[in-house]
């Protein structure tokens, strides 16, 4: 899960390029980097560590054009390296850079056919390197010196038909402009967004969220709809076409759980007001169960579960208390590149007010349950500060099936709710009581923001692979990958293809 950007103005962009990935910094901590073009050559920077880290001002000055593309990168499969930070380019044809959030499943067969069919060489082990190879590719096939938007519509058109999985990218061509598009299921997000520039120019704007739109001004226009393409000219041109045959709104429901701010609006949901209703569902889900229910008070897992949390403690008449104080300073640990480093960092990245503990029945509230390390040391450390009873509830349901897609699960055997009842993983994270969201609450939560919206994405929830087709080779051979690269090097990157995005 990474964050992507793409702006064209009527000046330098690359300082609103680094604003915007400050703001999109929770969608990955392991990569950053920045690409412009001024006079028909890139410029770059990029390298490992927080925005901040990567980038000084005399570099953000020294990117100059006035369109470029950003990228945040999220590690899986514990990968990690300089070498794989985004945007990565191409110099035939025309010079081409892309920045990519998602996975392509067929990555394997389709880095086969770059090399025997297309005659292309890939430089790394990534997916988003052989997705921005069909594109260069397919764009070469059109023979023309200078492409048209036509042409552009007709490669993007033609990576739909020839890649699989989850996608969606930003691209950039020499002296050009920028193109984004999102694949035909609109599994990852993709908005855009417009502005007044100097001398009434108007400038767009492409990003993972939203929230990176409103603190440049950027007015949100909507999403990028599933399978199309938006074509960026560098004079400022703006155009938008379908380019897939077939295509469907199936969101991916983690964002709304996890990954998304809550104040990014994505698919015309508003994430704040779904985790608010994902409160009021558990909140009954809780007095269904336990219509006695003993709770003191409700204390979220910050940051993510703390709207969520509100909500619960309202509908439950209860207290909402801050219970846990976060070092900011300490990264997302879902999205840290192994597990010895999750580990050392949870009591690093969390410290107990006793007050809020001590002699209470505590009702800890998180986003979800993955791995189950986490939330068994936070339940310890309320025990340790005093609670008499420690219960627990997940915003989502259990999350019992590997993610193809991007997000870093892909193992079953790593996932605490596979093949366990809810009675078996309570005693395992060590809690009085646990409760998960149900699922069909949980998607009526998000689709309640928008019922146009067909349906989401959630496997790692029912099982139920929407794009790929997915069967139980795939994931056999990717847990395998998985588990060699982990007895390797907990931090090393795999052999064979990485879900790098």
């Amino acid at each position: 899960m990474c964050g992507l950007v793409g702006i064209v103005g009527a000046t330098d962009v690359a300082a609103d390029v680094y604003d915007a990935l400050t703001m999109l910094q929770h969608r990955g901590q392991d990569a950053a980097g920045i690409m412009t073009c001024i006079d028909g050559k890139f410029q770059q920077r990029k390298g490992e560590g927080l925005v901040r880290d990567v980038f000084s001002g005399p570099q953000i000055a020294g990117l100059l054009g006035n369109f470029g593309i950003g990228h945040v990168r999220y590690p899986t499969q514990g990968s990690s390296g300089t070498a794989l930070a985004q945007p990565f380019y191409v110099n035939s044809p025309y010079g081409i850079a892309l920045a990519h959030n998602g996975n392509l499943t067929n990555a394997s067969q389709l880095a086969s056919e770059l090399f025997r069919s297309d005659l292309r060489h890939l430089n790394t082990d990534s997916d988003s390197e052989v997705l921005l190879n069909v594109f260069a590719h397919e764009l070469q096939r059109r023979g023309k010196l200078v492409p048209e938007a036509a042409d552009i519509f007709a490669a993007v058109s033609a990576v739909h038909r020839r890649c699989e999985g989850a996608y969606a990218a930003v691209a950039m061509l020499t002296d050009l402009g920028v193109v984004a598009f999102r694949d035909p299921n609109g599994i990852r997000p993709l908005v855009l967004g417009v502005r007044e520039g100097p001398r009434q120019r108007k400038e767009y704007m492409v990003a993972s969220e939203s929230v990176a739109l409103d603190v440049l001004g950027f007015e949100l226009l909507g999403d990028i709809q599933p399978g199309e393409a938006v074509y960026i000219t560098a004079a400022g041109e703006m155009r938008r076409h379908q380019c897939a045959e077939s295509h469907r709104l199936l969101p991916c429901i983690f964002e709304h759980v996890y990954f998304a701010r809550p104040d990014s609006m994505m698919d015309g949901v508003s994430v704040y007001k779904t985790r608010m209703r994902q409160g009021e569902r558990l909140a009954q889900k809780v007095m269904r169960e336990r219509p006695d229910q003993d709770i003191d008070v409700v204390i979220p897992i910050p940051d993510t579960s703390r709207v969520a949390g509100q909500s619960l403690a309202y509908h439950l008449g209860v207290k909402f208390r801050e219970g846990f104080m976060k070092n900011r300073y300490i990264g997302r640990t879902f999205i840290m590149p192994g597990q010895n480093t999750r580990k050392k960092s949870v009591r690093q990245k969390l410290n107990p007010v006793p007050l809020e503990f001590e002699g209470k029945t505590v009702m800890l509230i998180d986003d979800s349950i993955v791995r189950g390390t986490t939330c068994r040391q936070i339940i310890q450390m309320a025990r340790d500060s005093g609670a008499s009873k420690v219960y627990f509830a997940s915003a989502a349901p259990p999350v019992r099936y590997p993610n193809v897609y991007g997000i870093d699960m892909p193992a079953a055997n790593e996932l605490i709710a596979h093949n366990r009842t809810v009675d078996e993983i309570c005693e395992l994270i060590g809690a009085d009581w646990l409760v998960y969201q149900d699922i069909e609450d949980l998607l009526a939560c998000s689709q309640e923001g928008n019922e146009s919206i067909s349906g989401f994405e959630s496997s790692v929830f029912d099982g139920i692979y929407q794009a790929g087709n997915i069967d139980a080779d795939y994931l056999t051979t990717i847990e395998a990958a998985r588990g060699e690269g982990v007895s390797r090097n907990q931090d090393a990157a795999v052999v064979g293809l990485h879900n790098d995005a």
